[in-house]
């Protein structure tokens, strides 16, 4: 049998529902269009005239840091920046913008969104809305340089496509949420100058595929969790000005891509794992402001390429390593304010570093300080 030919309502029906899922000739469904202006509506920007080009009904067509999906007509992307070489800054006169008031909950609304950058615009305050976990497509969440305050949401793990996660430069507080781990798609997380406090979760080694991990200038406390050296990506490990304490996990010294690591001014005890020292990729390392013990390894060898190497007050004993002569390149070296004894090795890299280098120890003597007797 021939399938029956659709009546004219029901074409009409048909025609007025992809209307509204699209928007019609306009391009930008009712719904998203409502939920953009609920969220302009929260913002307050009086000097740059960001939001001027918000008007009119196709929010996918010329509303400035808006764009959509060509295939869908559904919005994708928000992207403000504060602070970026954007033409509408320059012809402003300022180096960075202005904006306050709050994150509006109308913004989970947008189903469809995939990014949401709302950065640097120093003012914007309130919380995160909790709903934000309910964006199943988002892959990047970029709130940093603003005032925002309150907790990460609980439940941030849902966001199972989430790429990065910045809230840098703010005022959240509250603990990492258990279910950050589960974040399993994550490769860039800034939270660093913030108030977040309690213990980096035991199993954030689990987040496989991160490359930065910044969390320095907070209230973390607790130890580095052993996980945190199985992670075969991380290029970049920021943990410091907290309140870490514990030792270094000797883990540390095998991750294959560790470039930098930063634990200066926390509350760490115990001696410097060997094969920290003796890594092959470890080009910044930062060890200063601690309460670590013992000697330094000397353990450097033709593959050592530290651009800095700081191990400043701390309680470091014994000579300096004799190695230090045979790295590939030592740029920055700190070894101030320890306990440390014996002649300062003669050559490279001694023969370029000042005498601040090894100020305050207890009888180091030979170039760049007094000669031994």
């Amino acid at each position: 049998m021939a399938p029956r030919p659709l009546s004219s309502v029901a074409v009409l029906l048909l025609v007025a529902v992809a209307a509204a899922w699209t928007g019609g000739a306009d391009g930008c469904p009712a719904s998203d269009r409502a939920a953009l202006l609920a969220f302009r509506s929260a913002l307050s920007e009086p000097y740059l005239g960001i939001f001027s080009s918000w008007k009119g009904k196709n929010c996918c067509s010329r509303w400035y840091g808006v764009s959509c999906d060509p295939t869908t007509g559904r919005v994708a992307d928000i992207t403000l920046r504060g602070e970026s070489e954007d033409p509408i800054l320059a012809r402003a006169g300022h180096s960075g913008g202005l904006m306050s008031g709050r994150i509006s909950p109308e913004i989970c609304l947008l189903d469809r969104l995939t990014t949401l950058i709302l950065a640097d615009w120093k003012q914007i305050s309130g919380p995160i809305p909790p709903c934000i976990t309910s964006l199943p497509l988002l892959r990047i969440l970029d709130l940093v340089g603003n005032r925002l305050s309150g907790s990460l949401p609980a439940d941030i793990g849902r966001l199972s496509r989430l790429t990065v996660l910045n809230v840098a430069d703010n005022q959240i507080s509250g603990t990492i949420p258990s279910s950050l781990v589960a974040l399993s798609s994550l490769m860039h997380l800034e939270l660093s100058n913030n108030q977040i406090s309690g213990t980096i979760p035991t199993d954030f080694g689990n987040l496989r595929k991160l490359s930065r991990a910044l969390l320095g200038r907070n209230r973390i406390s607790g130890v580095i969790p052993v996980s945190v050296g199985h992670m075969t990506r991380l290029a970049d490990l920021d943990l410091a000005e907290n309140r870490i304490s514990g030792d270094i996990p000797a883990s540390l010294g095998f991750m294959p891509v560790l470039s930098s690591l930063y634990l200066d001014s926390n509350r760490l005890t115990g001696h410097i794992p060997a094969a920290l020292l003796a890594s092959r990729g470890l080009s910044i390392l930062n060890l200063s402001r601690n309460a670590i013990e013992g000697e330094i390894p000397d353990v450097f060898g033709y593959r050592s390429y530290y651009t800095a190497l700081d191990l400043s007050y701390n309680q470091l004993r014994g000579s300096v390593p004799k190695t230090l002569v045979t790295a590939a390149y030592v740029g920055h070296l700190d070894l101030s304010h320890n306990h440390l004894c014996g002649a300062i090795p003669a050559g490279s890299p001694f023969d370029h570093l000042e005498a601040a280098s090894f100020a305050n120890n207890d009888c180091l003597c030979g170039g760049p300080l007094p000669a031994c007797r």
